[in-house]
C-alpha cells in the first residue's frame, strides 16, 4: 500500500496544471464559431446545447479528477506521518537497512523521511517507494 501510494504522490504528471480548456476558452471557441459560420447555415440551438453539455461535463470530470488527487496527496500525507517513530527497512543502492523514522519533510508535497539506522547514522532524502517494510 505504501509502494502503491508513493508512486501517486512521486508522479510528475501532477505537476502539470491544467492543461484542457476552460470555460474561456470554450466561449472563445463559440464566439470564433459564430463569427466565422455560413450566413446560409447558421449553429442550430441544439447543437449549441449539446455542445455546451458535453463541456460542462468535461469541466465536471476534471474538477472531480483534481478532487481525487488532493485526496490522495492528503492520504499519503497522513500516511507518511503515521510513519513517525516507526521502525521501517529501506531500501538503498547497497541494499536494505533498518532504522526508525525520526521526521519527515514535504518538499512540493512529497513527502520525505530521516531514518536513524542502529548505529546511530541518519539516511536522509528517503522517498515513501523506498520504504519496503513497516514495524
Amino acid at each position: 500500500m505504501i509502494e502503491s501510494i508513493g508512486t501517486v504522490i512521486n508522479n510528475p504528471a501532477r505537476d502539470v496544471q491544467q492543461a484542457g480548456l476552460g470555460q474561456e476558452d470554450f466561449l472563445q471557441i463559440l464566439l470564433t464559431q459564430l463569427t466565422f459560420q455560413d450566413p446560409l447555415k447558421p449553429l442550430d440551438n441544439q447543437e449549441f446545447i449539446a455542445q455546451f453539455a458535453q463541456f460542462a461535463g468535461l469541466d465536471q470530470e476534471r474538477q472531480a479528477n483534481e478532487n481525487v488527487e488532493a485526496l490522495l496527496t492528503m492520504q499519503a500525507a497522513d500516511q507518511a506521518v503515521s510513519l513517525l517513530a516507526k521502525a521501517v527497512e529501506v531500501r538503498t543502492d547497497t541494499g536494505t537497512i533498518l532504522g526508525e523514522v525520526t521526521s519527515i519533510g514535504f518538499n512540493q508535497g512529497v513527502p520525505a523521511f530521516t531514518v536513524r539506522t542502529p548505529d546511530g547514522e541518519f539516511l536522509t532524502d528517503i522517498a515513501l517507494s523506498q520504504i519496503v517494510l513497516v514495524q
